[in-house]
């Protein structure tokens, strides 16, 4: 779906959802000036068209005791990069599985309790064959980490 198919409703029912999530049609119809029906309606099209993916909160993993980040390039046998990123995709430490190009072909953002949980981790997924070099960095701060792009969409 290209962008030029949506207007100015669809961008601002975007914006609205991707700042609160939680807030009723009612809500977003008064905030827009449109019916409810309208938003609803809308708000369907827009799921089904795959623009909206899915509702979701955001989580303070730190406040969960999740306080150390790293993100690992990994270099994989050409002919099981998807096998490899199949496998990370199933670890609950994995919040992110990235295609790269480059040196390497696999970047992984992943999040632990401490450094023992990390280290437990790297020696379980280099005891997969198909990954051939990796190199982890802890991330010391967090500067900026946000789902959605912070600029209004519908921008031009």
């Amino acid at each position: 779906m290209s962008s030029d198919s949506l207007d100015d409703i669809d961008y601002a029912i975007i914006n609205i959802l991707k700042n609160d999530s939680r807030l009723s049609i009612r809500e977003i119809s008064k905030m827009i000036n449109r019916s409810p029906s309208t938003i609803s309606e809308r708000i369907r099209k827009l799921e089904n068209r795959g623009v909206i993916k899915r509702y979701t909160i955001t989580i303070d993993h730190g406040r969960l005791g999740y306080k150390l980040n790293a993100i690992t390039l990994l270099q994989v046998d050409g002919a099981h990069i998807e096998d490899v990123e199949k496998m990370l995709m199933t670890e609950p430490n994995v919040r992110a599985v990235y295609d790269i190009t480059g040196e390497y072909d696999v970047a992984i953002i992943t999040t632990f309790r401490d450094s023992e949980e990390l280290d437990r981790f790297i020696k379980k997924m280099l005891k997969n064959p198909y990954i051939k070099r990796s190199v982890t960095n802890i991330i010391l701060r967090i500067v900026k980490e946000s789902p959605t792009l912070d600029k209004d969409y519908g921008e031009k």
